[in-house]
């Protein structure tokens, strides 16, 4: 955001030079990235004196040319040669001498003065016209003085020229309240205890009722506040030197008169205003609303853009009442109903719209104006009145005409201040030193902040609407420290301020680092996605799903509407996009948040999600292809989970609604992942036809479990012992029941159980065989064959028992 140094001065007394201004704005979170020094002529007109015309006789070579000797204050006058018909002896002149450097009007290239010879005569230096000083554009003859200063005396005193200073600052996205020149002074009215001084309004008056246009707001929730009137009888023309001026130091092109006192008014106070001409008003009313889906509407760039229902619109009443659109709310003006050269009055607004609508508005459309900027971070509720009383009086001070209409000011629901309970003891924890109550009242009523409701313990803070930003104890704190200055908190044993973070023992971040290299290192590649997402992607897995879908209330799209609640669907359109394009053998992986709505609340879960596709080797001349299965992407999920030092999981069958096939694992009888199929149904949302194998991690209870710390064992003197077992079993048994059974049957040296070969056959109807290999080992002796068939014989009792086993011997 540009700031003038100059305007800034207007508002409120400064001594500090603009370098003080810099620091002291800095300090207070207005970062200055940058001050340029700006001239309102350019190059200053160094070198570029006021002269007096002693002798003019014709050059003997050159009818068109004069021979000169000019008085510049000098120990001898100036030999210069002049071509304009206009030059006489006793004149005062202007005079650009040997080594000025000039910027005509009109050129892009400056003009440095030499010494010269002229068809033989000696020229040390030229006299001016108007356009070669770049201080206006005629060209009919030298400018001609009328000014009784001395010669010598430099013309940019004669002009009154003097320099400005731009002040470049990096307005954060949180400070809507300071992009302007007030809100700026504001800010420095705090930390130099220095009042700010709006120009007066007083003279505002109506002059007549001649010009009626009465105002219809049909959507109060886009536009709170909508105040306008009417001026008739102005001029349109160029604007005053000063205000050119004031807009060309802050980058802006001046257009002319009306147009440029909107601007102006838009920087000065932070309040965008528009001004329609009233002739093209239809119906001589002026609506407030949206229309109908598609419509063609051409801005003021002349491009024809099609206007979405969600679009708030500025009408007028058209044929038969219908709404005619005139401009779009906060963003952009309509190219036939904007300010000409032919314009005579007009209809001028000044208005609070929504910033959720404009915002919405403005990046549908893709346009950024100074208008939308302010808009859409939130401007001030109470500010459209004045701006509109002090546009109107720079109006008819510079285009004239009269107020031809009381002001409309729509407002049903007044915007309320926000109010914050404040806590004492919580100012001086999180400053880290105790503030004084005087001190912390004058800090925040310097900022427009009232304090109110004492105690002993606190207050209350009753902050102004157009601190979009304060609304929380928090904010309020950060207030009076910013004023008060980061740098006057002085390090100390006793006081100190709460970290807004821990630091865990185990950083997420680094563990994060090691399971992604852990992919990488096995050919996956990663993936980052929106986290936005379609309505029907979470309809499709119901109640498969945590919660419910947490809905975007200003979405751009019906396509992105909610928040996603799983990354399985993120995934599948990677898969998607690059099967397109035919990569079909892809390992891809994405770290990333879900959001779910349980009871009424928002939660966050961190996921982890790894997908395989296609073929898991490619082919070669020593191997052949081979498409992915379960067990390579089993694999890679056990790698993760020894990775986090995962022990001892339980299986059981994952939800058949994602998985065709596919098992989820459980530490601490909760589940830590699942992995499997996909069902095809689920792929098929997306035109995906080849099988897909996904997992997904609950990444925030991997690190919960996580232990950074590591046990030794020493390695047992003893051996272990190995015994199978055939057991035929019911079908529908699985081996990880058979495993837990053995291990809470045998606790003591029951080491390892491993399944090593199952058997169906026509033989076997409604069972299957299991062979099973047991490790037995003893940590403080040799087993003995007694110890090991009591053992088993224990194993074998347990699944007769438990699954109606028949061991086969």
């Amino acid at each position: 955001m540009k700031i003038s140094y100059k305007w800034l001065k207007d508002l409120i007394e400064l001594n500090e030079t603009p370098e003080e201004i810099d620091r002291l704005l800095t300090g207070t979170g207005l970062e200055v990235e940058g001050i340029e020094e700006i001239e309102s002529i350019k190059g200053g007109l160094q070198g570029v004196v006021i002269g007096e015309v002693l002798t003019r006789e014709k050059h003997p070579e050159a009818d068109r040319l004069s021979l000169t000797t000019v008085d510049v204050g000098g120990e001898t006058p100036l030999s210069i040669v002049c071509g304009a018909p206009n030059v006489a002896a006793g004149q005062k002149v202007i005079v650009a001498t040997v080594g000025a450097t000039l910027y005509p009007t009109g050129s892009d290239q400056p003009l440095v003065l030499k010494k010269s010879k002229i068809r033989g005569a000696v020229s040390e230096g030229m006299i001016c016209a108007e356009d070669e000083l770049g201080v206006g554009t005629s060209h009919d003859g030298i400018l001609v003085l009328d000014t009784d200063l001395p010669n010598g005396t430099p013309a940019a005193e004669y002009f009154g020229i003097s320099s400005d200073y731009l002040i470049e600052i990096g307005l954060t996205p949180n400070r809507a309240d300071a992009a302007s020149h007030y809100g700026v002074a504001r800010d420095l009215k705090a930390v130099l205890k220095r009042p700010v001084t709006l120009p007066s309004v007083d003279a505002f008056k109506v002059d007549n009722q001649n010009l009626p246009i009465p105002v219809e707001v049909r959507n109060a929730e886009a536009c709170p506040r909508y105040t306008g009137l009417t001026i008739s009888g102005i001029t349109v023309a160029e604007s005053p030197e000063w205000l050119k001026q004031r807009l060309q130091t802050i980058g802006i092109r001046a257009i002319n008169n009306i147009v440029d006192i909107t601007n102006y008014i838009c920087h000065e106070l932070g309040q965008p205003m528009h001004a329609f001409d009233a002739d093209k008003v239809l119906g001589k009313k002026v609506i407030v609303t949206t229309v109908a889906d598609n419509t063609p509407f051409v801005t003021l760039d002349g491009v024809e853009r099609k206007i979405s229902a969600n679009d708030l619109m500025i009408c007028s009443e058209g044929v038969d009442g219908n709404p005619e659109p005139m401009c779009i709310a906060g963003v952009f003006g309509g190219l036939t109903s904007g300010v000409t050269d032919t314009t005579t009055s007009i209809f001028l607004e000044s208005a609070y719209f929504s910033p959720v609508w404009v915002r919405r508005t403005a990046q549908r459309f893709a346009l950024k104006t100074d208008s939308s900027f302010r808009f859409e971070r939130g401007t001030d509720p109470n500010m459209p009145l004045f701006a509109l009383k002090r546009a109107a009086l720079l109006i008819q001070e510079i285009a004239g005409g009269s107020i031809s209409s009381d002001i409309i000011d729509v407002y049903p629901e007044p915007v309320q201040d926000f109010t914050v309970n404040m806590k004492n003891r919580n100012i001086d924890r999180l400053i880290g030193k105790s503030l004084s109550k005087d001190l912390i009242k004058e800090i925040l009523e310097s900022l427009d902040i009232r304090v109110t409701d004492e105690t002993e313990t606190g207050f209350t803070a009753i902050v102004p609407p157009y601190r979009v930003d304060v609304q929380r104890e928090a904010d309020v704190i950060e207030e009076i420290l910013r004023i008060y200055g980061f740098g006057q908190v002085e390090l100390s044993d006793a006081l100190s301020s709460d970290y807004l973070s821990d630091f865990p023992v185990n950083d997420p971040e680094k563990l994060k680092l090691r399971v992604a290299e852990l992919l990488v290192g096995n050919g996956f590649n990663e993936m980052i996605n929106n986290s936005l997402t379609k309505p029907e992607y979470q309809a499709a897995l119901g109640d498969a799903l945590v919660g419910n879908p947490v809905k975007i209330l200003n979405y751009l799209s019906e396509d992105l509407s909610v928040m996603r609640q799983t990354l399985l669907f993120s995934g599948l359109e990677v898969i998607a996009y690059n099967s397109n394009r035919r990569q079909k053998d892809l390992k891809v992986f994405e770290f990333g948040k879900t959001y779910h709505e349980i009871d009424g609340k928002y939660s966050e879960k961190e996921r982890l999600s790894v997908f395989v596709t296609g073929n898991i080797t490619q082919e070669s001349w020593f191997e052949k292809s081979r498409e992915t299965v379960f067990h390579d992407l089993a694999a890679f999920v056990n790698q993760v989970l020894t990775s986090m030092k995962i022990k001892d999981v339980q299986k059981q069958e994952a939800d058949n609604a994602i998985f065709k096939s596919g098992l989820t694992l459980l530490a601490n009888k909760k589940p830590v992942v699942s992995f499997g199929l996909l069902q095809a149904a689920v792929a098929k949302k997306l035109d995906i036809k080849a099988p897909v194998y996904y997992a997904d991690f609950d990444w925030d209870y991997l690190l919960r479990q996580y232990s950074g710390a590591v046990q030794y064992a020493e390695v047992s003197k003893f051996p272990e012992v190995r015994r199978d077992l055939s057991v035929v079993v019911n079908k529908k048994v699985t081996f990880e029941e058979l495993r837990q059974a053995a291990y809470k049957t045998e606790r003591n040296l029951l080491r390892a159980v491993n399944v090593f070969d199952v058997y169906e056959g026509a033989n076997l109807e409604g069972k299957k065989s299991y062979s099973i290999s047991f490790i037995l080992q003893d940590e403080q002796q040799t087993l003995t064959d007694k110890v090991i068939d009591k053992s088993m014989q224990r194993l074998i009792a347990t699944y007769e028992k438990e699954f109606e086993a028949v061991i086969r011997k």
